[in-house]
């Protein structure tokens, strides 16, 4: 380490041996803050929940009675299908009136009612400090409830999603929080929906870290997990106590046969989740080259939706009893294949239009019945093989939303919660790893982040601990640099660097003649003009001596270096101001390039050849000494 002579005058110490105590009683301090917000957070969470739990059960309400008008011609909240209706071929003019109604209010109210929620949402996490405009919150809902009240082939999930997304947003901008606060309290109200339509709290968190934090921390992952409860809570409160797609035989737990089985279904699932994706957005890159306006789009869809509704009267509505329906096994083949083709091509069409409308519960529709389909074949084939139509449904729909989705974890744990059939966790995992993996290998973009993508918006889709958080100081810190002592002259320390070479660099640390940490100063102040050139360097120190020590993390070095607007830091021995090495920005760029390609080197830590053991001691690197001789 380069030491700059000291000057003939004496100097007197100062001590600063209590900085350390001083930082340690701030980061407690910090610390105690950080957990109080936490609650803080966790309280407005709580209430965002029960609130989106109250528009949950209004916006089921709502579909119910705008169903009830469109297909019966009553007031009512009566929860029934529009696939009952006696309406003949005026049938195919429902969707057209809602789709139009739709467009209308995208036009005139707000763009953002159009599509199925998550992906918007993903946006204004990504690009906008999570911030939603407060209107979606009464826009979507009911642009949701005309779309699937007037026979759109949705769920209301989607919708209540995007609504508690967008309530939350309302409140953290409402509130002094900061951004990521915000992005919290988005995901919170979103996963809360999700938890009261269906009772999953647990497949709700997982959704919120797969597709909205991107994260996993106790920060974002309480308030978000409180949320999700009192959604449950609501659920059970406003809704029914038992699963929402009930399976009236309990699943077997299968044989190592049936699971090979299971497991090929995941594969080709998995290809059809992947063309499943690739013809929506192929239909809404159609609608965009149609010479009208887009707010007219709607109205297309709904007629789609209209002619395939008159002839497959299933496809229409929300249509979570079909769910159950194939669920249960006992369906009749010829109705499983039209409603997996027909329900597919409904939904593709009107989703691709621009409607306002959700994605999973038609995927696990169709996954469902494609999953039945095959089990039914495997049955006639192989009779011995031990697989069940009803556990083939289960993994199926499972498979599906994961292979479009990429959220692996959400589609296994909602399955089991939405069913209750616990002895189908190994079945799923293998079934939903396969179809994850196809379509992992095959396709760039999930049917989520497709939308954004095309938009020049990259969305996380790795989990991983920072690698400078895993390289302490110790590790990449040099013994090479330059320190003053604070009893130069500033003529002194000029004539020095002027004369010098080796120095490049924009901050030099200071310390006194034992060595012990003084401050830092900036080349820009050590030229200035307006200082006398016979004074002593100590006296432009102007900030208050930081620092970083040798156990600590890079990552805690990256964040001092950001707040402090320097580009080196002095090391000290722990517990004490005794310099021990200088850290500088390139240091850590280097440490984290090396890092990067240590993970991607291919070798053998294992040699097969007979070599000589070697033995490396890393030892403390210690500046011997610090005291500077006469010039």
């Amino acid at each position: 380490m380069t030491n700059l002579p000291k000057s003939n005058n004496t100097s007197i110490p100062i001590s600063i041996s209590l900085l350390p105590e001083l930082e340690k009683e701030n980061q407690h301090e910090q610390d105690d803050y950080q957990k109080k917000r936490l609650i803080t957070i966790s309280a407005i969470a709580i209430f965002i929940a029960g609130c989106v739990s109250i528009i949950a059960k209004l916006l089921i309400y709502l579909i119910d009675i705008i169903t009830n008008i469109s297909f019966y011609g009553k007031f009512s909240v009566e929860n029934i299908s529009p696939a009952n209706n006696q309406l003949g071929l005026f049938v195919i003019i429902i969707p057209v009136i809602g789709g139009l109604i739709i467009g209308w209010m995208a036009f005139y109210g707000s763009k953002a009612i159009r599509g199925h929620g998550i992906p918007e949402a993903m946006e204004q996490i990504l690009t906008n400090q999570s911030k939603i405009k407060p209107t979606i919150t009464y826009l979507k809902p009911l642009s949701s409830a005309i779309s699937i009240g007037t026979g759109g082939p949705f769920g209301a999930e989607g919708p209540i999603i995007a609504t508690g997304g967008a309530l939350g947003s309302t409140f953290g901008q409402l509130l002094k929080i900061s951004h990521h606060e915000r992005k919290v309290l988005l995901a919170a109200g979103a996963t809360a929906g999700m938890s009261a339509i269906f009772g999953t709290p647990i497949a709700a968190i997982f959704l919120a870290i797969e597709l909205l934090l991107f994260e996993f921390s106790p920060r974002s992952f309480i308030p978000v997990a409180l949320a999700c409860i009192t959604g449950a809570t609501g659920h059970h409160l406003l809704f029914e106590q038992g699963v929402v797609f009930p399976i009236v035989q309990t699943v077997a737990i299968p044989s190592n046969k049936a699971l090979f089985y299971y497991n090929l279904m995941g594969i080709l699932i998995g290809l059809l989740s992947v063309g499943v994706t690739k013809i929506v957005y192929f239909i809404e890159d159609l609608f965009e080259k149609l010479p009208i306006h887009w707010a007219l789009w709607p109205a297309i869809g709904g007629f789609a939706v209209g002619i395939i509704g008159y002839f497959y009267p299933r496809t229409l509505g929300v249509g979570y009893n079909n769910i159950t329906d194939v669920l249960s096994g006992t369906m009749a083949t010829d109705i499983i294949f039209t409603l997996c083709i027909m329900k597919f091509i409904s939904w593709a069409i009107s989703l691709g239009s621009g409607t306002s409308g959700g994605t999973l519960a038609p995927l696990l529709t169709i996954g469902g019945a494609l999953g039945a389909l095959l089990g039914i074949g495997i049955q006639h084939i192989l009779p011995s093989s031990g697989v069940s139509v009803s556990l083939a449904a289960l993994v199926g729909m499972a498979a599906m939303f994961a292979g479009a989705s990429r959220a692996f974890i959400t589609s296994i744990v909602f399955a089991v919660e939405s069913t209750g059939q616990f002895n189908a966790l190994l079945p799923l995992l293998a079934t939903c790893t396969s179809s994850y993996i196809v379509s992992y290998w095959i396709m760039e973009n999930t049917i989520m982040t497709e939308k954004i993508a095309r938009r020049g918006i990259k969305t996380p889709h790795a989990y991983e601990a920072d690698l400078l958080s895993k390289l302490t100081v110790e590790q990449v810190i040099t013994d090479s640099g330059t320190i003053i002592s604070e009893n130069n002259t500033i003529q002194e320390v000029r004539n020095w660097l002027s004369a010098s070479t080796e120095n490049n660099t924009n901050y030099f640390i200071i310390s006194d003649d034992e060595g012990a940490y003084k401050g830092i100063l900036s080349t820009s102040n050590l030229w200035s003009a307006h200082h006398a050139t016979e004074n002593r360097i100590g006296t432009l120190i102007k900030r208050s001596p930081f620092y970083i020590a040798q156990q600590d993390s890079l990552q805690t070095a990256v964040e001092l270096m950001a707040k402090e607007n320097v580009d080196v830091l002095p090391v000290v021995l722990n517990d004490s101001t005794q310099i021990i090495g200088l850290l500088t920005y390139r240091d850590i760029l280097a440490s984290y390039k090396y890092k990067v390609e240590e993970i991607e080197k291919k070798q053998a830590h294992i040699s097969l050849k007979r070599n000589s053991l070697k033995i490396l001691i890393h030892g403390q690197r210690m500046v011997s000494s610090l005291k500077m001789g006469k010039k």
